[in-house]
């Protein structure tokens, strides 16, 4: 389904942001925008939990988020959560009442497809050029670093640094001198170090920063003519005479510049302390600014799954080369899955559901390039752990989970509550495989599956399980499998002749 009104949601560690815009022939237009200053990274404690005055923050904000898009249908609306939720160890607890505040659901993204939905974003609020550009966005608890061309990110990395975790580390009591600020730059110069030579090595022709941090650093160089010659964006020897007055005033509410904003101010430090490292230790000597980041990236992310362009196809298809699935079993794997699905749903399947069992049948082999053995367990480990553009950590463990579910006992997926779709989907993929083991071409006989009360039926003709009586057998294990986990599994014989 196309939408005329999208709005994307931005849980970030510094602020949570919403955009709402119209879309008009493949462009959107904004139409409405709002910030909530939650600074949520400042209330990471010591071990890592989110304390309970920065989820009162959050919901607060989520709550007006959540007026503001009411009416909107939840294909319309995409909320990613970044760095702080990914880290905080009690983030699976505070995103049910996140969710409910805004009333939609919310993603926690990995730091990868975060730098990619912000390349989107920027590429798209820029001229167009032939040549490669570097984006840097320096967050609230971590900095993105994209190569790109054009619309296509090059390559990406997520570091965890971010304005609001380096205020905190090296400028607590909000005092600062030359010693700390160095310390600061050395502390985030160490990270840079890590993908310095690979981003050098690809080159780029120009630098662009986004975000908050970039646009309230440039904002204080053109107010005030740090820059040489007029010039605009951030400079080198602008960068260097703001981190001189930094110290000279002693802390940021002692800045008295124009340009420095009061809802900045608490995380300018740590987010000039990050940029000068960055210009330092990847030669950078003028970076401009884009207005488009986060959000108009997953607005245009959105876009392109309307449209049947969804990230998430490519990433699957790329894995499957990666790991060399065998194409003709995976088709086969795919079509009587599908095909059962279609079955159970009376022939009107969820598209979200439909979408999970593709990609699961696609993929429920990689693990075999590790070792057949336990193949299944490889499997679901590289879903969980690797980077997946286009996919949320929840998408990730979703498909893990069907991956990891598609053999062996079903006791390992007792976490899953027994209303979820989830066993549907693990069922189609298990009788997919088991009805395919021989990995032929051999016709399958005329068969049909339903529900059956707390499980599922199926059935296939007399004749045919006689002369299979391997694949009968299997079929006999598999309802024991699924009995030990309280599900009617039942196989069922067909006379000769009667049809289904």
């Amino acid at each position: 389904m196309i939408y005329e009104t999208v709005a994307a949601v931005d849980l970030g560690s510094n602020s949570f942001r919403l955009q709402v815009g119209r879309v008009v022939d493949d462009q959107i237009y904004t139409l409405d925008s709002m910030k909530e200053p939650v600074r949520l990274a400042s209330g990471l404690t010591a071990d890592k939990r989110l304390d309970a005055p920065s989820q009162a923050r959050a919901l607060d904000g989520l709550r007006r988020f959540g007026e503001r898009l009411r009416g909107l249908d939840n294909g319309a609306v995409r909320a990613v959560a970044t760095n702080t939720l990914r880290v905080a160890k009690n983030a699976m607890d505070f995103l049910p009442l996140a969710e409910e505040a805004l009333g939609f659901p919310i993603e926690i993204i990995a730091g990868r497809e975060e730098a990619r939905l912000i390349y989107i974003g920027a590429s798209h609020s820029l001229p167009s050029v032939a040549h490669k550009r570097l984006v840097v966005d320096i967050g609230g608890g971590s900095t993105e670093f994209i190569i790109g061309k054009r619309h296509d990110p090059q390559l990406m990395e997520s570091l965890y640094m971010g304005c609001v975790s380096y205020t905190l580390r090296f400028f607590p009591d909000r005092k600062i001198d030359k010693k700390r600020l160095r310390e600061a730059q050395i502390a985030a110069a160490k990270e840079i170090e890590l993908i310095a030579h690979d981003y050098q090595r690809l080159g780029w022709k120009e630098a662009v920063g986004s975000s908050g941090t970039a646009r309230a650093i440039a904002d204080i160089l053109e107010m005030n003519n740090m820059n040489p010659n007029g010039e605009s964006g951030i400079t080198r020897e602008g960068l260097d005479k703001l981190c001189l007055l930094l110290v000279k005033a002693g802390s940021a509410e002692a800045l008295d510049l124009p340009g420095v904003k009061g809802d900045r101010l608490p995380v300018l430090p740590g987010g000039i302390a990050i940029m000068s490292a960055i210009f330092e230790e990847l030669g950078i000597e003028r970076m401009t600014y884009a207005d488009g980041a986060l959000r108009l990236g997953v607005l245009y992310d959105l876009l392109g799954r309307f449209h049947h362009h969804d990230m998430r196809d490519s990433t699957v298809a790329q894995f499957r080369r990666r790991y060399q699935a065998e194409a003709d079993q995976v088709e086969r794997v795919e079509a009587t899955a599908l095909s059962a699905l279609t079955q159970l749903a009376d022939g009107s399947p969820a598209e979200a559901d439909v979408q999970f069992l593709s990609w699961a049948t696609r993929l429920h082999e990689i693990g075999i390039s590790v070792a057949h053995n336990a193949y299944h367990k490889h499997g679901a480990y590289i879903l969980t752990y690797a980077d997946m553009p286009g996919f949320s950590k929840k998408d990730q463990a979703r498909l893990a989970m069907l991956v990891l579910g598609h053999r062996g006992k079903l006791e390992k997926l007792g976490g899953i509550p027994a209303v979820d779709s989830a066993w549907r989907l693990v069922f189609c993929l298990r009788l997919a495989v088991l009805l395919h083991r021989t990995r032929d071409d051999r016709a399958l006989p005329a068969w049909r599956v339903r529900t059956n009360g707390t499980g599922f039926a199926l059935e296939l003709p007399a004749d045919w399980l006689a002369a299979n009586p391997w694949t009968a057998a299997a079929l006999g294990e598999e309802a024991a499998v699924w009995r030990q986990v309280g599900r009617e599994y039942v196989v069922k014989s067909r006379a000769p002749g009667k049809s289904v």
